[in-house]
């Protein structure tokens, strides 16, 4: 009997975070989690392809990965006693009791106190992202060292650090109640968000970044196969699929960007929108409205747009409105700006933009943003020196070229721009 390896990488990439998970909970420890799992892959792609795979390929590689890992554990400290077997949790030694525990509270706990030991609050972002992109998703070094433009080397040097972070900090491995569950929740949650937004900024400028949104999508449905009843999760992947829906519209063959009104909308890719509005409506009918779910509500008012003059501005501003009373934050007031300058005009939205400049006078987007609304309000001479500081603080070529391209504009009007 013959199995298809392409079967088997898929089949091994979708089990890694409920066996990894739980190979963890067993250890304690996640390099020997890690080398346990690591082990498990070999076996199975040694003996697959002539025995078949097993019934359920996730129970086959915690049981073949604990009894790896004890195994190392044996060698590693073979002139010491193996330690009692209560300093494993959980050692059964049937394949089906592992199988039917995948199926209750252990096997979702496994995978969330997985992802939460990625995003530990003493981890900087980049940390979090390399973390989890390595131990949830199983990418490599070499592919994160190219999305995050750095060596190998420092890449390598750079996970260790995180690892040994979150070992000294420690991370509880009790079954958490429901408050520490909601909680961790949250944190993971942002945290895929984080993967997703390293994809989505770096669009079509470096594809094994852009990639992450696709891993960070594939990690939010695995959220929702074990947190099925959670509205904000449902919110979480919406918002994503509908921005990555966008991606083949979002710049030109030029790789410049095409702003959202300027889109060819049929290049919109319907089918994760499809996806993105069920789940919105059925978050929806929750009534526990979170930030997600306003910020996925505004992106399916653009999707459902079928023009950029059907888009229901009064409605976004509205959602937006919300979103200030839920998650206040100066950008969030600074996108409820745009809306407004739609609604009532420029000047309006300048009121609403110029108290912000303390609080983000270092983002790229709050300068881009106030100049083009200086230039529709013909005040040119401000409007170039906003872009300039924008210019200043762009993170891609691509965004560069944007700004230069509204440059251009405001000599081609006629009017001053010194």
């Amino acid at each position: 009997m013959t199995t298809d390896i392409a079967w088997i990488e898929l089949a091994l990439t979708a089990a890694r975070p409920q066996a990894l998970g739980a190979l963890l909970r067993y250890f304690r420890d996640l390099d020997t989690a890690e080398e346990a799992f690591q082990e498990a892959c070999l076996r199975a792609v040694r003996t697959w392809p002539d025995k078949g795979a097993p019934r359920d390929p996730a129970a086959w590689l915690i049981f073949v990965g604990r009894n790896s890992g004890i195994d190392a554990v044996r060698k590693r400290q073979k002139n010491d006693p193996l330690p009692e077997e209560e300093a494993f949790s959980d050692l059964s030694d049937a394949e089906t009791d592992i199988a039917d525990r995948l199926d209750n509270s252990n096997y979702r706990d496994d995978i969330l106190r997985l992802m939460f030991i990625c995003c530990h609050p003493d981890l900087p972002a980049t940390q979090q992202i390399a973390l989890a992109l390595r131990i949830v998703s199983g990418l490599s070094v070499p592919r994160i060292a190219r999305a995050f433009l750095v060596g190998e080397a420092a890449m390598e040097q750079r996970i260790t650090r995180a690892k040994a972070r979150v070992a000294k900090a420690g991370v509880p491995f009790e079954t958490p109640g429901a408050a520490e569950r909601a909680e961790r929740l949250g944190v993971v949650s942002a945290m895929i968000y984080l993967v997703f937004n390293e994809g989505y900024s770096a669009g079509i400028t470096n594809p094994d970044n852009a990639a992450f949104c696709e891993e960070a999508i594939r990690l939010a449905r695995l959220l929702l196969r074990i947190f099925p009843s959670e509205p904000e999760i449902m919110g979480l992947a919406a918002l994503m699929l509908l921005q990555h829906s966008r991606a083949q519209a979002r710049f030109d063959g030029q790789g410049q960007i095409v702003l959202l009104e300027d889109q060819d909308r049929s290049l919109w890719d319907r089918r994760l929108i499809d996806e993105a509005l069920a789940l919105l409506d059925k978050a929806i009918r929750h009534r526990q409205p979170g930030a997600y779910q306003v910020q996925a509500a505004i992106s399916a008012l653009h999707a459902r747009a079928a023009t950029p003059q059907e888009t229901d501005w009064e409605e976004i501003n509205m959602l937006y409105g919300l979103l200030e009373r839920i998650q206040p934050s100066p950008v969030v007031t600074l996108n409820r700006a745009v809306s407004v300058s739609k609604l009532k005009g420029p000047e309006a939205a300048l009121e609403i933009v110029e108290p912000l400049a303390e609080k983000l006078n270092g983002y790229f987007y709050f300068h881009g943003v106030r100049g083009a609304l200086l230039m529709q309000s013909g005040r040119n001479k401000q409007a170039r020196e906003a872009f300039d500081r924008a210019i200043a603080l762009a993170n891609s070529p691509a965004e560069c070229a944007h700004i230069r391209q509204q440059i251009d504009k405001l000599g081609a009007v006629g009017a001053p721009v010194e």
